[in-house]
């Protein structure tokens, strides 16, 4: 049965996304801009989320294989991870965003990135905010024994977090499609993790404070991303940022 725990629980964040993401669209029908960001939100759960995400669960232990191949310490092998498929996630993203005529509307009219343009979204506005998270999850790594599927979970319910204080409390009604969004980007790096390192199981009280703690690595980005204050501005943004 425990086995079938994490199976059975991501069936039903499953059925959640799809069941919530289908009344919505049929409520909001009628509005040709509510209907596209629907249809754009459901162009990354087709191909993020059951394209990708079942391409990493399918092949998990071959990605693994050539995970290991890498001569490269395994947190830096983790961060580098996690940002190549935080870099995959928006690129969906910022497609399904160009794709608005495709969903009856111009690009501008209705969106689910900050900009049209990837290299903006990605070094203004996501990615460049994911990588100190994603070294925050190293850190955690080191020193706790989290399984995948808690480091999906719970890197999840993180992103579900910043969604709801950046852009308001009706993403928690989103929240099993925030999980998939968030955790996929770190569930397969995680897998790769090598299980023989120095780490010790959880104890009940880290797994809330590994919600949080990734915000505490944020001041990296200085760090990470100098040209977030070395340059005097960075490219426009075509459209305010809405998720």
């Amino acid at each position: 049965m425990r086995r079938k725990g994490p199976l059975i629980l991501v069936m039903c964040l499953a059925a959640w996304t799809a069941g919530g993401s289908g009344l919505v669209l049929a409520a909001t029908w009628g509005n040709p801009i509510h209907r596209a960001v629907l249809g754009m939100a459901w162009g990354l759960i087709l191909l993020w989320v059951a394209g990708c995400g079942l391409a990493m669960w399918r092949w998990r232990d071959l990605w693994r294989r050539l995970a290991a191949r890498i001569r490269l310490p395994w947190g830096l092998k983790f961060v580098l991870g996690c940002t190549t498929l935080a870099l995959v996630e928006e690129a969906v993203t910022t497609l399904m965003t160009n794709c608005a005529p495709l969903f009856g509307v111009q690009v501008g009219q209705a969106y689910i990135t900050a900009s049209a343009d990837y290299l903006d979204v990605v070094l203004y506005h996501s990615v460049v905010v994911f990588v100190p998270m994603f070294v925050g999850w190293w850190v955690m790594l080191r020193r706790w024994r989290f399984s995948p599927f808690s480091v999906f979970i719970l890197f999840g319910l993180t992103g579900l977090l910043a969604e709801t204080v950046t852009f308001g409390p009706q993403n928690l009604g989103n929240f099993a499609f925030w999980i998939f969004v968030y955790g996929l980007m770190v569930w397969l790096p995680a897998y790769c993790v090598p299980a023989d390192r120095p780490a010790r199981p959880p104890r009940w009280w880290a797994y809330p404070l590994a919600v949080i703690l990734p915000f505490l690595f944020l001041p990296l980005m200085a760090i990470l991303s100098p040209w977030l204050w070395l340059t005097p501005k960075h490219p426009p943004v075509h459209f305010p940022p809405i998720r």
